[in-house]
Formats: C-alpha cells, sequence, structure tokens
C-alpha cells in the first residue's frame, strides 16, 4: 500500500495568453456568423468603394458600406439556406472548418485595407471630375469605424425581427400547418415593418419637423432687406405683407438686378422686374378654405399680384413652382431678367415649411397640388387676354419645383400647346411627365441626352452646347421645352429601380463628368446613388444638383436670343454676382 500523502499537488494551468484569449473569443463570436454570408458581405463591401456619380464624404461613405455588407451577408445567408433545402448539406471536419476560417480572414485582412485605399484614390478622381480638391486620404480610415457602426446596428434590428418572425410562427402553428405559419409570419413581419416605416418617413417626420421648419422660416437671411419697389410682393404697395411670405419668399422678393444693373451689363434700357409671391403663412388668416383649398387660395393671392403689378403687360410672365419651402433658383430668375431687359414677371408661391430633402421623403403631394393651382390660375387669367398683346407665358422649376410644375401637364405636347417655352432643372426620376418623354426618346439616344421627337419642341441638355451639338436634331422650333439635367445629378437619377435593374444610363457610355469606372451592382448601387442626393448640390455649377449661372444660355434658346455677345455680357454679370 502506497501512501500519498508526502505527494506535492500538481501545479496550476497556466493562463491563456492575452493573444489566446482574444482569439479564442474572436473564433466564438465568428462562429455566430454564417462563412457564406461573411464571404458574399465581403465581396459587397468591396463593391461599395466602387466609384459613383458624385465624391462622397468618408462618412456617408460609411453609411453605403455598412447598408451594403449587410445586405451581402444576408443574400449570403439566403443562399445557403436555399442550398440546405435543395440538399446541398456538406459535413466538413473541424480541420476544414478551421482553415476555411483562416482562409476567409486572411482575405480580409489584404482585401479590407486594399480596397480602402483604391477606394480613396477613386473618390478623388470622382473630385476632380466634378472640379473639386482632391481629398484627405487619411479621412477614409474613418469608413470602417462608420461602417462597422451601421452593419452591427443593422444586424441586431435583422436577428431582433426574426426572433419576432420566429414567435409569432409558433403562435400561427396553433391555428396553421408549420409551413403555411412560417410564411404568413414573415408576410406579417414584413408588412408590419414597411407601415411603419412608411408612416414614420410621410407622417412622423413631417410632423416633427414641421414645428421646427415653421420656427426657420419666420428668419430673413442675412442682408435682405424689404423691397420698396411696388413691382414687389411684400413692399408697402403690395396685399402680400414682408412678414407672410417665408424667409425663401423674402429673399426671392428682395433679390435680382435693378433696371441699372440690367443696363450695364447688356447696354439697354431697362424696366425694374416684376416678382410677385405669396407665402404659406397666408393661410393662417385664409379662414374656411374648404370649398378652395389651401393651393388654390395662394394661386389666387398670387394672380391678385400680378393684376396689381400690371404683370400681364409684360413681354414675358414666368410661373415658377419652388422646391421644399419656398426656394426658387436666383440664377435662373435673374437670367430671364436680364435678357427680357427687365420687362418680365416671375410668379411664385410657398406650399411648405419642409426642406426640399424632407419633403423629397415625406410630402410628394404639396408641390404637385401646388405646381397645377398655380399654373391654372394664372393661365385661367392669362388665356382671356388678346393672343397678340399678352406676354409670353413660360415654366420652370428645379428639383421638386420641376416635378411640380410639370403636373399641371399631361404630357409634353400639352406643355407646348399651353406655354411658349419651359425650363425644367434637376428633374426628380419619380416625375411622370419626365419619364414619359424620357421613355419615348428616338431610337439610338441615350438616356442621359434623350432626343424626342429630333428635338424638335422638347430637348435635354446637360451643357447648352447639347441644344444643338448633339447628332440627330430637327430644326428647333418654338415653343421650347428644356431638359437641364447633369449626368452626375443623383436626384435625377435616383430610383428604386436600382435596386434589382440595371439602368439604361449605366448601360449607356456614361457622362463627361462620371468615373468611367461607374458600374450597376445590385442593391449596392441604389445605395451610392442615395448616399450621393446629400450633398448633391454642394459641387461646382455644372456638376451635380448645382443648376447656376449657364441657366441665361438656355433662357437665351428659348426666348430665340441670338445676341451672342449680349448673352455672354449677362452671363459675366451673373458669375461676378455684380447684380
Amino acid at each position: 500500500m502506497t501512501s500519498t500523502l508526502g505527494t506535492p499537488p500538481a501545479p496550476p494551468e497556466p493562463a491563456p495568453s492575452f493573444a489566446a484569449r482574444f482569439r479564442a473569443g474572436l473564433l466564438r463570436r465568428l462562429a455566430r456568423f454564417h462563412p457564406v454570408g461573411l464571404a458574399v458581405a465581403l465581396l459587397f463591401y468591396c463593391w461599395s468603394l466602387s466609384p459613383s456619380l458624385l465624391p462622397r464624404a468618408w462618412y456617408l461613405q460609411g453609411v453605403a458600406t455598412g447598408i451594403s455588407v449587410v445586405t451581402g451577408y444576408g443574400l449570403g445567408v439566403l443562399v445557403a439556406w436555399v442550398g440546405r433545402k435543395c440538399g446541398f448539406v456538406t459535413d466538413w471536419s473541424p480541420t476544414l472548418k478551421r482553415i476555411g476560417w483562416y482562409l476567409l480572414a486572411a482575405v480580409a485582412v489584404v482585401v479590407v485595407p486594399t480596397f480602402l485605399v483604391l477606394g480613396s484614390w477613386w473618390q478623388d478622381i470622382s473630385r476632380e471630375l466634378v472640379g473639386l480638391e482632391p481629398g484627405s486620404g487619411w479621412d477614409y480610415l474613418g469608413v470602417l469605424a462608420v461602417t462597422l457602426v451601421v452593419a452591427l446596428l443593422l444586424l441586431v434590428i435583422g436577428r431582433g425581427l426574426r426572433r419576432l418572425a420566429q414567435a409569432l410562427t409558433r403562435l400561427v402553428t396553433r391555428v396553421l400547418p408549420t409551413p403555411v405559419a412560417r410564411v404568413v409570419s414573415v408576410v406579417v413581419v414584413g408588412l408590419v415593418v414597411a407601415l411603419a416605416v412608411d408612416g414614420i418617413l410621410t407622417v412622423e417626420i413631417a410632423r416633427i419637423a414641421n414645428g421646427s421648419a415653421r420656427a426657420v422660416d419666420e428668419g430673413t437671411a442675412d442682408g435682405v432687406e424689404q423691397p420698396q419697389a411696388p413691382e414687389r410682393s411684400g413692399s408697402p404697395a403690395s396685399n402680400e405683407s414682408w412678414d407672410s411670405l417665408g424667409r425663401e419668399g423674402r429673399t426671392f422678393v428682395a433679390g435680382g438686378p435693378t433696371p441699372e444693373e440690367i443696363t450695364a451689363a447688356t447696354g439697354r434700357p431697362a424696366m425694374m422686374p416684376i416678382r410677385v409671391y405669396a407665402g404659406y403663412r397666408a393661410l393662417d388668416d385664409a379662414g374656411d378654405l374648404s370649398e378652395t383649398g389651401e393651393m388654390d387660395f395662394l394661386a389666387s393671392r398670387v394672380v391678385a399680384e400680378l393684376e396689381r403689378t400690371d404683370a400681364f403687360d409684360r413681354d414675358y410672365l414666368a410661373v415658377v413652382t419652388t422646391t421644399g419651402r419656398g426656394w426658387v433658383n436666383q440664377n435662373v430668375a435673374a437670367g430671364l431678367e436680364f435678357l427680357a431687359d427687365g420687362n418680365s414677371a416671375i410668379a411664385a408661391m410657398q406650399y411648405s415649411f419642409l426642406a426640399s430633402p424632407l419633403a423629397f421623403l415625406a410630402d410628394r403631394v404639396s408641390p404637385r397640388n401646388a405646381g397645377r393651382a398655380l399654373f391654372e390660375a394664372v393661365y385661367a387669367k392669362w388665356s382671356t387676354l388678346d393672343p397678340e398683346s399678352r406676354p409670353k407665358l413660360l415654366l420652370f422649376g428645379e428639383s421638386l419645383g420641376s416635378y411640380g410644375g410639370q403636373s399641371a401637364f399631361s404630357g409634353a405636347q400639352d406643355m407646348i400647346t399651353r406655354s411658349d417655352g419651359a425650363l425644367w432643372m434637376g428633374t426628380p426620376n419619380f416625375t411622370e411627365q419626365w419619364r414619359r418623354i424620357t421613355d419615348s426618346r428616338d431610337p439610338g439616344s441615350r438616356e442621359i441626352l434623350p432626343v424626342v421627337y429630333g428635338g424638335q419642341n422638347v430637348r435635354f441638355a446637360a451643357t447648352p452646347a447639347d441644344l444643338t451639338d448633339v447628332d440627330g436634331l430637327r430644326d428647333w422650333e418654338f415653343p421650347r421645352i428644356v431638359y437641364w439635367q447633369h449626368p452626375s445629378d443623383p436626384i435625377v437619377w435616383w430610383s428604386t429601380r436600382l435596386i434589382r435593374h440595371r439602368p439604361d444610363w449605366l448601360k449607356e457610355e456614361r457622362g463627361t463628368d462620371i468615373d468611367k469606372g461607374m458600374t450597376w451592382i445590385p442593391f449596392v448601387t441604389f445605395w451610392q446613388v442615395t448616399l450621393d442626393m446629400v450633398f448633391a448640390a454642394e459641387v461646382p455649377g455644372g456638376h451635380g444638383h448645382a443648376y447656376t449661372d449657364e441657366a441665361v444660355y438656355f433662357w437665351a434658346d428659348i426666348l430665340g436670343v441670338e445676341d451672342d455677345e449680349r448673352v455672354e455680357r449677362i452671363h459675366e454679370a451673373l458669375v461676378s454676382g455684380s447684380w
């Protein structure tokens, strides 16, 4: 019998090193993810950093990449699930699984920083194409941090919805077979999410933002003072009070060139241009509008201002549908006024307190109603006048203003019949009239620069030269309708169809200010173009959603002004801001 009393205790196991603990923890967490999903997510990460329409800030790139990574992961998991259901089951040994994980990790270690560098390089190419200085490559390191935060947040939300669907399935299986219960649960959860998101976008955002937007609307931009000329709404002679016009309305009526400034640029005698406007605040004292409606009421006030200022005696009368909370592009308005020697009137009204981005998401009804109401009210008066002496009736609008302004017409022929010319800028892709005209373009012409019926009355252009220098154009007849749209403007090209369909403008030759490496990638391109919209107007004129001093060239073509020297002098005045 051997005694163990004197046997020393076994030494304790050494504590694992930090590196070992980190590796073990990382492997445990990675094991919760599907390897196929991670592989596809890595592919989507690479794709998301490819060039798009405009250069993006690093944090916006991080958002686009995070969404793309989660989309790729979800698609990879879906493919693996379908494969299992179809009988493609693999029984890898633990060793092979470990090798696979290490291989995936090694690829990620190489690919992630490589495409981060490539993405920064592609962004600098895009910046050069739109006239911006190169950015700092170091900023792009933040893309990884934003990507991880966005991706993890979306994964948590996704897994929460999956658990909700599973719980609902267990409940429904009491009355339905399990396969049917699963389908019903997924559909119900999907509908609830869709309705919730739609409600947040169309109701809650508008409700919450409208209060703060109304407060912002009370302010007046720096340097803007109440006009004294009777030709302006908000002046002492006007029926519309200065305070009722709103921030953008006050900026509009107080701006524009004076007769002296027009003469200085053109060398010709000039009149004081008329600018009339009705603000959304005029509704506060409107009383019962159950019979007339808000937009019709505001439009009637605009017409009253036109009559007060004798606007129907001018050579040109332009009806403009504003964007968001009432903004009018000053370059476009002033370009027309310079060319008309001030013998013009411009009519506009505010239809919302919401800024354009929020209105774009939450309220597409108001700009349509406003555009229709304002044009119909002006047209009703104008059409009763002597055709020989009444002013040329013109139209213009930008972005939501273009969308709303075109809503007054059934199509191009209606515009041609009931107006003397139009300039539509940066038209959103969801505009029905624009879509119909673009889809009916002549064979062989590009979606990015369509030719419609040989350009007889309707022409599309990215630059003024496109109005006359595009192949296949017929004689340019009056009235002239111009769609001014930049190849790099995401407002024009954004559509939910980008998720699953390659658009014609990405099948054809790219625009001159778009990286030739841009290509369509399912899901990814949609999010790239979506994020491009955020700062679409914060680029130099002639690119993105920035429609600036070139407007005078388009107006010259629409009005038939052939004095090139005079047009150039006006353009110089617009560029210099001397007015």
